[in-house]
């Protein structure tokens, strides 16, 4: 598929929220509660179809920075692009809306997120200790390591 295939839409207050693609990205709707109604969310479609297939959210940290809180995409559309496509389209509301900066963590063992981010330009700049076992109720385990900590990365518009 190309990228002229796939629509972005930004979800009205009214709007369902897609809870079964935010879940693909983080490990709870709990954990998804605390950030998910102050966020604006947008999903992907292919175009002619009413099934989204990947999703993001956006939440403002400040004037000048908006923060990455959720991007997934159904897991038989990874590594086809779609996820860079997504990036490129944060950056462009980025833009749009005066940011100057795009701010996104993961999982300091999520090795395959960190090179998604840095393949799409951003720098790791901060590391937020023990944010998994701070903000999770249980223990989480990704790639055989128990999650702590949490990498920051950062876009310059």
């Amino acid at each position: 598929m190309k990228n002229s295939d796939y629509k972005i839409s930004k979800l009205k207050s009214t709007d369902k929220i897609p809870f079964d693609l935010l879940l693909l990205a983080d490990e709870t709707k709990d954990a998804i509660e605390k950030y998910i109604y102050e966020s604006d969310i947008y999903i992907a479609e292919v175009s002619g179809q009413t099934k989204p297939i990947a999703v993001f959210a956006l939440y403002r940290t400040s004037e000048v920075d908006i923060e990455i809180k959720n991007i997934a995409v159904v897991p038989d559309l990874q590594g086809k692009g779609i996820g860079s496509f997504l990036i490129d389209e944060i950056k462009g509301i980025a833009a749009r809306e005066n940011y100057q900066n795009i701010i996104a963590g993961t999982a300091d063992c999520g090795y395959r997120e960190i090179k998604f981010y840095e393949l799409n330009g951003f720098l790791k700049y901060d590391i937020r200790k023990h944010f998994f076992t701070n903000n999770y109720p249980r223990p989480i385990i990704e790639n055989g390591v128990l999650l702590r900590d949490m990498v920051m990365l950062k876009f310059k518009l």
